[in-house]
């Protein structure tokens, strides 16, 4: 749905300039990781949710590195070569600003606004007025003070903790910083901007004031959640923003009916999809994009990334699965790898410190211990013993193994690629194969390889 606002000319410039020296680190502050997203990246998203005609971001400390970091060709950039402040860097970007429309200001280290509160202040704000979104901070310390009209309540101004007098420092309605300004406004106010203030900088915040001063009516909005405000400057601040985005996804997964062990101990780092009847253990952690299909239990202390993993499987405690497809009722674990390029199909079992790479493994197949399944085809109802590994490397190329079906593979035996091993094959424990093995046979190289056709299987009594 869009606002009344979202179908004129609207632009956002994203402030992102600020060299971060206490997060201590060589890294841009708006590059830091948060929910597996930079900062930056999170406020570009947002952003883009409310179809803006323009998005500029305003760089400056390690400006090189952002841009290729976010690398999007959607986006205007502009460059603050000496950081003097908010309204310095809004004048860099002032030439990307059109002459008509309204302005939405935003920060690259704020990434956990809302979009439904920014579309909350877009549809507030009318054509001629300037819109502020305010929180109010049980500790306000470091924030610009919101100072109000005695009588009528209207913002007056906005003043910076260090020039703040004892009594406005005691005021606990703060400055976000985020403001939606007409353009036209922007243009005559900007170059009126001065310095004169304990810090030295061009502050945004004087925009108000300008505001003020000339009967221009603020609207007020507040977000539902002051974390949507929150800024980070050291990594302190970082976890704890990470800790609360990760408990928000947690909250909203629980509302979809998904069973979290312990919402406090889950880390979402892209999107993770669930049907009903999904269930997750303590400290498992989702990359890229994750779906879990109906009754699907996931186990302590697992790693998925880019998964997809079909009704009814159970991924037991301690798994690493990544860039795979994983087929109806499969058991994987525990300490199972399963690796880029990696299909299961139904009931296949993988199971302790056994890892598969670039592999299909058919209905009902078995790797229950110790195995090593890479660049393989397997086929339906195949047994693969403990200690199997497929030799697919030669010191230079990968070869495949094929294993047709109802095939048993007796311990510790290696499978040197390229190879097929036929419908039917059982292979004596302890054998290293190097050729193709012929159909319903026993094969097996303790000595030498030989086949013995006519060879019965053992079976259950």
């Amino acid at each position: 749905m869009q606002t009344q606002n979202e179908n004129m000319s609207l632009t956002i410039i994203i402030l992102a300039a600020g060299a971060g020296k206490r997060m201590k680190s060589s890294k841009a502050k708006v590059l830091h990781s948060l929910g597996g997203r930079t900062m930056l990246q999170h406020v570009i998203d947002t952003s883009r949710k409310l179809n803006p005609k323009k998005i500029c971001v305003v760089i400056g400390h390690c400006g090189d590195q952002v841009r290729q970091e976010i690398n999007d060709q959607g986006l205007c950039w502009a460059k603050q070569e000496q950081q003097l402040g908010t309204g310095h860097a809004l004048m860099q970007a002032q030439h990307e600003i059109a002459s008509d429309g309204m302005t939405l200001i935003l920060y690259g280290d704020v990434p956990l606004t809302r979009v439904e509160t920014l579309r909350n202040l877009l549809s507030e704000v009318g054509d001629k007025q300037c819109g502020l979104l305010t929180v109010n901070l049980n500790d306000p310390t470091g924030y610009g003070r919101i100072i109000r009209d005695i009588k009528t309540k209207a913002i007056t101004s906005i003043v910076e903790h260090k020039d703040a007098s004892e009594f406005q420092r005691d005021i606990c309605e703060v400055n976000t910083g985020i403001m939606l300004v007409p353009n036209e406004y922007l243009h005559q106010w900007l170059p009126r901007l001065t310095n004169e203030n304990t810090q030295g900088e061009y502050y945004l915040t004087d925009v108000i004031a300008l505001a003020v001063k000339e009967n221009i009516q603020i609207k007020i909005v507040q977000p539902s959640y002051v974390y949507e405000v929150l800024g980070v400057n050291d990594k302190k601040q970082l976890a704890d923003l990470e800790r609360i985005f990760q408990l928000e996804n947690a909250n909203e997964l629980m509302k979809q009916g998904v069973s979290l062990a312990d919402p406090a101990r889950i880390d979402i780092r892209g999107s993770l999809l669930c049907d009903q009847d999904v269930s997750i253990d303590i400290n498992c952690i989702f990359e890229g994009t994750v779906e879990l299909q109906s009754n699907v239990k996931i186990g302590a202390h697992c790693f998925l990334k880019n998964v997809k993993i079909a009704s009814d499987s159970t991924i037991q405690p301690y798994s690493h699965i990544e860039n795979a497809e994983i087929g109806r009722d499969c058991k994987i674990g525990p300490f199972a790898r399963i690796r880029p390029g990696t299909k299961l199909m139904k009931s296949v079992h993988v199971g302790n410190f056994v890892e598969v790479k670039n592999s299909q493994i058919g209905n009902g197949s078995k790797a229950n211990h110790l195995s090593y399944l890479g660049d393989s085809i397997v086929g339906a109802n195949v047994n693969v013993g403990a200690g199997t590994i497929t030799c697919n490397y030669d010191g230079a190329n990968k070869h495949q193994t094929v294993i047709e079906d109802d095939v048993f593979i007796g311990s510790d035996t290696q499978l040197v690629a390229p190879i097929r091993i036929s419908k039917g094959t059982t292979i004596g424990a302890g054998s290293t194969i190097t050729r193709d093995t012929p159909e319903n046979a026993l094969t097996l190289s303790r000595t030498k390889q030989i086949s013995i056709t006519g060879w019965k299987r053992p079976r259950k009594s």
